[in-house]
């Protein structure tokens, strides 16, 4: 036998080798591809047809966020979880800490805080989460405990909690003393730890024969309100306040339940007021709890 017919001959048996262990793999796999259509159909024409699958997902994830918040309470029991939520990072869940969110694995071992951003959409998912849980359900605020100031049509509507004897709320009322057609509820909340005397003006504004030009004499003039008594909502306000969360005035709320803290401009202000607007006509308030 000459030395060049070995690898010959070689490749001659690896191409039998081949056909003999793969022809029949492969007519198997051919003879499956076939088989399938043929049995799914007849298991959906005789058998009962599966659930849908997602709803079996959600039950699964309902499930999981419930044992990964029992998970949460019983490893730290000193502290105080809310709420647990899926996020589109797999594996990671959003929970609520009061006022601040953290990102926890399933095991309830490990933290992460900070933002949470989807790049591709350009979004800072936290801060649109943290914008929609520190909103006010304004539909459950006791408006009949606030001054009501209707300026050309109404149509827009705020309310603000405001001390008058802030400085800044003194400037705030400045600012918006042009600011027409809305309708503006102002809770009066004196901050008796900073300004002592401002419960006693916020009384007397609220017993004044005419509540808004008591209002406007004080804080667009300086002009001092004759001191007077009566039944009143100011304390109740400062509770409202206090379970709010806002601790500081002046202190707006929009009508689809976002604060605007500070003394912000007109011009803020009216844009402020128009991010409301496009609520209203259905861009929705997502996630608004009464408190």
């Amino acid at each position: 036998m000459m030395m060049n017919e070995l690898p010959i001959r070689a490749m001659r048996g690896t191409r039998f080798l081949r056909a003999k262990v793969f022809a029949p793999v492969c007519a198997g796999l051919l003879a499956a591809s076939i088989a399938l259509p043929g049995a799914a159909q007849s298991a959906n024409t005789t058998g009962t047809a599966a659930p849908p699958a997602t709803s079996a997902a959600s039950a699964t994830a309902t499930a999981t966020e419930s044992t990964l918040a029992n998970r949460l309470q019983a490893l730290y029991p000193s502290t105080r979880f809310g709420a647990v939520n899926p996020t589109p990072w797999p594996g990671v869940f959003e929970v609520v800490m009061g006022a601040n969110l953290a990102y926890v694995d399933q095991s309830g071992q490990y933290f992460l805080f900070g933002h949470f951003y989807d790049m591709k959409a350009q979004r800072d998912l936290t801060a649109e989460r943290k914008d929609t849980l520190a909103r006010i359900d304004f539909e459950t605020l006791p408006l009949s405990d606030a001054m009501k100031d209707v300026r050309g049509n109404g149509a827009r509507v705020l309310a603000i909690f405001s001390d008058p004897d802030c400085p800044y709320c003194q400037k705030l009322e400045a600012d918006i003393r042009e600011l027409t057609n809305v309708t503006i509820y102002t809770f009066l909340m004196p901050l008796v730890s900073l300004h002592p005397a401002a419960h006693r003006k916020a009384v007397s504004v609220w017993c004044a024969k005419d509540r808004i030009a008591a209002w406007q004499a004080t804080m667009w003039r300086g002009e001092a309100v004759p001191q007077a008594d009566c039944p009143h909502p100011v304390d109740r306000n400062v509770a409202l306040g206090e379970r709010l969360g806002i601790n500081g005035t002046p202190t707006l709320v929009a009508l689809d339940g976002r604060m605007l803290p500070g003394a912000a401009s007109k011009e803020q202000i009216e844009a402020w007021l128009q991010r409301s607007a496009v609520s209203a006509q259905g861009d929705a308030k997502p996630g608004v709890m009464s408190r």
